[in-house]
């Protein structure tokens, strides 16, 4: 009789176990918010390898649901691990605001006038 090979140890983490426990994020972040770092090559004695596979992904801008996506990890996770790497002062994180997807109101009424003039 032929049995299975022995898969070996499980390379599954809970969720729990990378987060110590937490479930909630100390900073919400959207999911379209950038997470960028601009550190050289840091001594990552201090991170685990979640976090560490997040900034080595921040060296270009990422979304947080890009994040979470590409390190393989459930989004609530990648928003509290990016929360620690924030407060660390390790990566940071840019979100949108309604000021910064405004137009200029004078540049409207200056394309409105142009139009108008057609």
């Amino acid at each position: 009789m032929v049995s299975a090979p022995d898969p070996g140890p499980s390379q599954l983490v809970r969720p729990y176990a990378l987060t110590r426990g937490r479930t909630a994020p100390t900073r919400d972040y959207p999911l379209e918010a950038l997470v960028r770092t601009h550190l050289p090559v840091l001594d990552d004695s201090g991170l685990s390898p979640e976090e560490r596979s997040i900034v080595d992904l921040c060296r270009q801008s990422r979304s947080v649901a890009e994040v979470a996506a590409l390190v393989r990890i459930p989004l609530g996770v990648a928003r509290i691990l990016i929360g620690d790497l924030v407060d660390r002062g390790v990566v940071s994180v840019h979100v949108q605001t309604e000021s910064d997807s405004a137009p200029d109101a004078t540049l409207l009424e200056r394309v409105l006038s142009g139009l108008r003039k057609l």
